[in-house]
């Protein structure tokens, strides 16, 4: 029992100083390190709390996939983040206007949850004992009954930083040819091909 009082301080200590490194550390490239220390410990304590399938997940999708691919990024392209920051004010109201429409939609979910016939009775269904089932099942029975809603949400952000990803590394460069499959199926034959007679026994 001590060992796990210990054990569970030791990361939620190192988890909270290297999420305030995360977002204060002028370098990306250590704040993705911090961010991959931050979902290791995160994952040490789902694993004390019994939740071995969610730190599984952590260590796999979050640490393997998201912030590997985030370092790689980082790393591999020579990103001018104070280029990128200038004239973002000029998008402030196409942003708010997202915003709003996001908003309108969740008030539209949640009225259509509040007068759902099935609501209450989702709502009030008890969940079994973690010992009854396993820990995935579990897990699942959780997360699309009783926090459906956040989850909802988590995947609104997700959305949104990977949109922000996209728009921040979209270049724009000249002299580069790229292919354009409208202007190629608008073109007629005589622009693309000419008919020649070449008399007999001379040249083109």
């Amino acid at each position: 029992m001590i060992v796990q009082v210990l054990a569970f301080y030791l990361f939620s200590a190192i988890l909270v100083a290297s999420g305030v490194m995360v977002i204060s550390a002028r370098n990306p490239v250590h704040s993705v390190l911090y961010l991959i220390l931050a979902f290791f410990q995160a994952a040490g304590l789902c694993v004390l709390m019994g939740a071995e399938f969610l730190a599984m997940i952590l260590v796999i999708v979050y640490v393997g996939a998201v912030a590997v691919l985030f370092l790689f990024v980082v790393m591999m392209l020579d990103i001018n983040f104070r280029e990128l920051r200038q004239g973002a004010a000029q998008y402030m109201p196409f942003g708010a206007l997202i915003g709003l429409v996001l908003l309108a939609e969740l008030a539209v979910v949640f009225g259509a949850w509040a007068v759902a016939p099935a609501a209450s009775q989702a709502l009030g269904a008890p969940t079994p004992a973690i010992d009854q089932v396993n820990n995935t099942r579990a897990l699942g029975q959780l997360i699309y009954t009783q926090y459906a809603y956040l989850f909802q949400a988590s995947g609104i952000v997700l959305l949104i930083a990977m949109m922000g990803a996209i728009v921040l590394t979209l270049r724009r460069r000249e002299g580069v040819r790229k292919q354009d499959i409208s202007a190629q199926l608008a073109r007629r034959r005589e622009e693309t091909m000419a008919v020649i007679k070449v008399p007999t026994g001379e040249g083109v």
